[in-house]
């Protein structure tokens, strides 16, 4: 028993210790606290979605989701080969083209309006952690914190792993300009050394203004946050990007739900919706939308074209890795009213060129 206690304290104290590493982010509080304390959205020590969200779907829990994915091997979560990917040089590109670059999962960079955006940049190699925890598949890693330019806006949508990465935002920080993000997320940011200064923190519906021709709409999405063992003490959102003659909607993960038919109600009709469409699983359906419910919120959305991202980088669940393309790709062919766009890793999407086309890569 004695050697039990000596070894349960020595875990315990070593966990605290593990915790208290700045990858794992900082602690909201203060001014910073009241502000979440103030959101119609938080309550009884957390956020919360619109509607109920249980982290599993009826029948499920951790156990039998970990017991999957160390024992069903039969799966191919990796590709193959290396993925057939291409190294745009993003210095070269001239501020006044309306592209956008895509770097594999929910990581891209785009220019609209003369104004430099980058969003949820993961380019460590991991989506972990700790390095090497989830490695990167091969060939989807080749843009670094060197390879992109200065940033006007970084949008991070919620503080999960594979959206908000350390080593990352550490690289990237004397290319920020300013950040947006939602509530409490600016904890972790400025523990990096993101400046108080060139934070805003957006709760759901709420509107920051980038220059006189470009806003940004926060909005809702069903999913939930943290880094630690605390969930939920921080806000997890969408943007809208809105130009007098553009608009795109940044979604960060999300289950399907209502909130995409009042977004397009709201903003809509919009140029681009860019949806999570991967990592999704029938065990947690209420938190990641299956690739036909991706179609179905992007029309819910009114966007004319759908580019689907959060896959072709990371094995974060049981699907083979290419499903999640292959299975929209299907859809969209029965949906013609909106256009799926599908870049590789790399190629320049224009955004404002429908008549652009694209391979099926994946297969």
């Amino acid at each position: 028993m004695y050697i039990f206690i000596i070894i349960l304290i020595i875990t315990i104290a070593g966990a605290r210790e593990i915790l208290m590493l700045p990858v794992f982010g900082g602690k909201v509080k203060g001014i910073r606290k009241q502000k979440v304390l103030a959101s119609p959205h938080f309550s009884n020590g957390q956020f919360h979605n619109l509607v109920v969200t249980p982290a599993f779907t009826e029948g499920y829990n951790m156990s039998k989701v970990m017991r999957e994915w160390l024992f069903d091997r039969e799966i191919k979560r990796t590709p193959p080969l290396p993925l057939p990917a291409i190294k745009t040089d993003l210095h070269t590109l001239q501020k006044e083209e309306n592209v956008l670059v895509w770097f594999g999962h929910s990581s891209y960079y785009f220019q609209l309006n003369g104004v430099r955006f980058l969003v949820d940049p993961v380019l460590s190699g991991s989506a972990s952690p700790f390095a090497k925890g989830i490695p990167a598949f091969e060939g989807s890693d080749g843009y670094k914190a060197a390879d992109i330019p200065n940033i006007d806006v970084l949008l991070v949508t919620h503080d999960h792993y594979d959206h908000l990465d350390y080593p990352t935002i550490r690289a990237l920080l004397p290319k920020i300009n300013q950040v947006v993000c939602g509530l409490g997320v600016g904890a972790h940011l400025q523990r990096w050394g993101v400046s108080a200064e060139q934070l805003h923190e957006l709760d759901w519906h709420q509107t920051h203004q980038i220059n006189p021709h470009i806003q940004l709409h926060a909005v809702p999405t069903r999913h939930f946050s943290g880094r630690s063992l605390k969930r939920n003490n921080t806000l997890w959102l969408g943007f809208v990007v809105e130009t007098p003659t553009y608009k795109m909607f940044v979604g960060g993960d999300s289950g399907y739900g209502e909130h995409f038919e009042e977004i397009g109600a709201k903003h809509g009709p919009l140029n681009l919706a860019i949806l999570e469409n991967g990592q999704y699983d029938r065990k947690w359906k209420y938190i990641h939308m299956q690739p036909e419910e991706v179609l179905l919120a992007a029309q819910d959305l009114q966007a004319q074209m759908l580019l689907p991202v959060h896959s072709g980088k990371f094995a974060l669940a049981n699907h083979p890795w290419d499903e999640p393309l292959q299975r929209i790709y299907s859809a969209a062919k029965q949906h013609p009213e909106v256009q799926l766009v599908t870049p590789k890793i790399g190629e320049i999407l224009q955004l404002q060129n429908p008549a652009q086309t694209y391979a099926a890569w994946w297969q």
